[in-house]
């Protein structure tokens, strides 16, 4: 697995609940108060999703896969 998809999965385990990805910006050091900064961290989450390495709900959120 690369090392930035290891990173998403370790900052959404150390979350402890589901999280949005600007939640996910911000625990890699992303600046997420800019909007161009977050729209390419969008599909970030969901490669690892597509892959089954996270779970993402009908709200946009991401989990760790039991």
């Amino acid at each position: 697995m690369p090392a930035e998809y290891q990173r998403i999965l370790a900052a959404v385990r150390a979350a402890g609940s589901p999280v949005a990805t600007r939640q996910i910006g911000e625990a890699l050091g992303a600046d997420t108060g800019v909007r161009g900064k977050l729209e390419p961290l969008r599909g970030k989450p969901t490669k690892p999703a597509d892959r089954g390495w996270l779970h993402k709900r009908p709200d946009g959120k991401f989990t760790v896969r039991p």
